[in-house]
């Protein structure tokens, strides 16, 4: 008998803070160093900022969707909002306690002191008012507000401000803090020994009763105001239910305030009222501690100049075919070659690009870009080719969050030197990382593609775990060139056979793997699923995977976000085993292996077992052909597999227990194995 849904399916949201703990859990874990330990809690801070304004904007907004829209969907979003307020609140105690008892303490043993205004010396309280006076108080708009009045007050997103309490109580005030223009961090030039570093909003504090010189200052609180982003129904429903959500949230102000952190000691009558200016509902106030905007500790200063306070480097390794070659068009028409990143420099990837704007045998550069960098190697060689009169094809994501206006800004670069570009279409946003060129060599026309799991963005490609494979093939080439066909309005379905392109046929086909893999188990036959992703959502996907685990196949998966499979589970999951990595990098690659009774079958791409990415977005999943690059692709894997460091498993609790190492087993993290293993075998 089929379980109920909440009993077979996590909720991706409620898991998703399963995710955020294990990025806690690295802050508190002191195998790293002290500032990359802040950095995490930096990550922390930024991730849930961004699962406000996106996931938990989503939830409110649902609310106002038609009841009986709600009820067909099973939606039930006050209930999820409450739990995920309740476990944040839990994960933001830990935060504090794992900044105040042990990065504070630890700073302070490299004589590294962050103060308060309270604990300003004199000399301190004249550095500070120097500073205030010089640099800050002319950046400062302090707004008055008298309560006994109507006022209106507009807290932009994310920025920080102080909420300030007069001995005249239906008087009030907000004060911007200028991050933006001075950093969050002040180091105090001082005589005194030792390095003291103060908060910004500490010498504003400090000095606020400048500001209101004839008035009683009785109360200083940060707050920090989260507002709605863009709402992407499309990401989730489609068809007729995605219509009727739109219809029935038309009234939608984009941009409305979602969440307000504050300073917990701020007094019950002061939140009500600062609740009644901004409009916000007793769920949208969320306490904190006396700072927000933790992710400014990405930037904190290191004044001891300490390498032992920070990972330790690892010099990008050489791609042994690519790093001597002349002539990248040879050498891969010859063989397949690959790339690792952060392990290996993107480099490679704008030098191919580079010497494809300037060879007089290229004739075509197609290229889908899906966040762009600000100024990149490789922009400027896209321009070059323009400039060398390469036809340019150019697709750009205008959809991509957060990254819409920069994208677009791009795109009109690129027009203006007489680029083919096309935006998005509406509903389908281009995820694919794929790029293809055309070289006439003699009578024929070669074609030359690239086929990755991470952006073309050298800034990203330094911190997340990508994959990336050249090639020459014929198969994958053609099929290739009629998606940008296809991109092109040229074609309307690409007919691929070697490639799984979304939403015309990966979902098809990893369905016709699974069923391959459950038929096999029946049979008695070797049948196994390994798949590596960021985000495990698909119904459909997950119920045929607990229809494989009760055939016997044996599942392994490797999850570093939410997934809403549930492992473990007697007589449903019983033989899918997850873990989760979370290290230095960024896990963002994706790879499929199959047993196919012993014939393997492996495959890459940009892909996630998502709704989304199986059937609203240009999704490219790869065969991995080479067989040497195979072999490589599945040593990664099973290295990641075998991580006893770093790795969490996903158990039906959502413990996010380490992977126990045995003892005297040896230990792996496999972030570090790779870039060892990578290292060896460029040399050999």
């Amino acid at each position: 008998m089929q379980q109920p849904n909440e009993d077979r399916f996590r909720h991706r949201d409620l898991n998703w803070l399963s995710f955020n703990e294990r990025v806690l859990q690295e802050a508190a874990d002191k195998i790293n160093p002290l500032y990359e330990r802040m950095k995490f809690l930096a990550i922390f801070s930024s991730n849930l900022d961004e699962y406000f304004r996106v996931r938990v904007s989503q939830l409110r907004q649902m609310k106002r969707v038609q009841k009986s829209i709600r009820k067909k969907l099973a939606l039930r979003p006050s209930k999820i909002t409450k739990q995920i307020i309740e476990e944040v609140k839990h994960q933001q105690d830990r935060f504090g306690d794992i900044y105040h008892t042990e990065i504070i303490p630890e700073l302070v043993k490299h004589d590294i002191h962050i103060l308060s205004a309270e604990e300003y010396t004199e000399e301190h309280e004249k550095f500070a008012a120097s500073f205030f006076k010089n640099k800050i108080e002319k950046k400062l708009k302090p707004i008055r507000l008298d309560l006994s009045k109507e006022n209106e007050l507009f807290l932009e997103n994310s920025i920080l401000y102080f909420l300030i309490t007069f001995e005249k109580e239906d008087h009030l005030a907000v004060v911007n803090i200028p991050v933006e223009e001075h950093g969050r961090f002040i180091m105090m030039e001082i005589k005194k020994k030792g390095h003291y570093i103060t908060f910004l909003d500490e010498i504003i504090r400090h000095e606020a009763y400048k500001l209101f010189p004839n008035e009683n200052i009785t109360g200083i609180f940060e707050v920090k105001l989260s507002r709605d982003a863009e709402l992407y129904i499309d990401d989730i429903y489609n068809g007729v239910l995605a219509e009727k959500i739109y219809t029935s949230l038309k009234q939608r102000t984009e941009g409305q305030p979602t969440r307000l952190l504050y300073d917990a000691s701020m007094p019950k009558p002061v939140q009500k009222k600062i609740r009644k200016l901004l409009k916000l509902g007793k769920i949208d106030m969320m306490p904190g501690g006396q700072y927000h905007n933790f992710k400014d500790f990405f930037s904190f200063p290191d004044p001891t100049n300490n390498p032992e306070l920070h990972f330790k480097e690892l010099p990008p390794l050489p791609q042994k075919t690519l790093e001597h070659s002349t002539n990248y068009f040879e050498d891969i028409a010859k063989k397949d070659q690959s790339l690792h990143f952060p392990y290996m420099s993107f480099n490679y990837v704008e030098k191919f690009l580079e010497q494809a704007a300037t060879d007089e045998n290229v004739t075509d550069i197609k290229i889908s870009l899906y966040r762009i960098a600000d100024e990149s190697d490789l922009t400027s060689s896209l321009l070059k080719a323009l400039e060398n009169g390469k036809r340019v094809t150019v697709f750009v994501e205008a959809k991509a969050r957060f990254d819409e206006e920069n994208n677009i800004i791009w795109g009109r670069k690129f027009e203006e030197k007489g680029a083919n570009v096309i935006y998005s279409y509406p509903k389908v946003k281009v995820h694919s990382k794929i790029m293809l060129v055309c070289r006439q060599e003699g009578d024929i026309n070669m074609r030359y593609a690239y086929i990755g799991t991470g952006n073309f963005n050298s800034e990203t490609a330094a911190l997340y775990c990508d994959h990336a494979i050249f090639t020459a093939n014929k198969n994958i080439t053609k099929e290739l060139q009629r998606l940008f066909k296809v991109l092109q309005g040229e074609l309307i379905i690409p007919r691929e056979k070697s490639l799984l392109i979304s939403p015309f046929s990966t979902r098809q086909e990893f369905l016709k793997l699974i069923y391959n893999e459950i038929e096999n188990a029946r049979e008695g036959k070797a049948a196994k699923i390994t798949a590596k992703m960021n985000s495990l959502e698909d119904e459909e996907m997950i119920e045929l995977l607990y229809k494989a685990s009760q055939a016997g196949v044996e599942i392994r998966l490797l999850i570093r976000g939410f997934t809403c499979l549930i492992p473990g589970i007697k007589g449903m999951s019983e033989n899918i085993y997850i873990t989760s990595v979370v290290d230095r990098f960024l896990e963002h690659g994706r790879m499929y292996l199959f047993e196919n009774a012993g014939d393997e079958l492996m495959f890459y791409g940009s892909a996630d077992w998502m709704n989304r990415n199986l059937d609203r977005r240009i999704e490219v999943i790869s065969p991995v052909l080479d067989v040497d690059i195979k072999q490589e692709f599945k040593d990664i894997l099973n290295i990641q597999l075998s991580d006893n460091v770093k790795a969490r498993i996903q158990d039906p609790e959502e413990s996010n227990t380490y992977v126990p190492r045995k003892k005297g087993e040896k230990a792996i993290r496999s972030q570090y194995d790779i870039y060892n293993y990578l290292k060896k075998k460029n040399k050999s």
